[in-house]
């Protein structure tokens, strides 16, 4: 088994190994807590760095586990059109980090979040993921090779 999952892990960099994991701790453990056992009074989902709460919030929240669901089979297999929806979605979110940033930033010194210094340096992580997933155009190709 676990000759296995070495050879399925040797498969894609480790980066991409990384945005895996993440999709997939996202598919099955954040966002089917953040669903059904989160309080009410904690409903809060940001979209494009703007922080909506309440049942908006909830109403939401499945788009963003349909998102990290298709990333994380989109990974696994990595298939074609990972490529440029990867790329575009982690642009989207370095964007929206900084958006936050700004809008939220007075709010952040706080403690919770982190600050908005580590918000820059996410937003910097999540520029050069942006970059690298986009330059793998090939990587995803493999997938039509396979199935031609």
């Amino acid at each position: 088994m676990i000759d296995v999952i070495k050879i399925e892990w040797q498969k894609r960099p480790w980066w991409i190994n990384f945005l895996l994991g993440f999709c997939l701790y996202m598919t099955f453990v954040y966002e089917p807590w953040d669903i059904f056992f989160k309080p009410q009074d904690q409903w809060q989902e940001v979209w494009f760095g703007f922080t909506i709460n309440g049942w908006a919030a909830k109403v939401t929240e499945p788009i963003h586990w349909a998102i990290y669901s298709a990333g994380s089979y989109g990974f696994w297999k990595m298939k074609s059109w990972m490529w440029p929806w990867a790329s575009v979605y982690c642009a989207q979110v370095t964007i929206a980090m900084v958006i936050f940033n700004v809008i939220a930033g007075p709010e952040m010194g706080d403690g919770r979040s982190g600050g908005p210094i580590m918000s820059m340096i996410i937003s910097v992580f999540l520029a050069v993921l942006t970059y690298k997933l986009w330059r793998v155009r090939s990587l995803f190709e493999e997938d039509l090779k396979n199935t031609e």
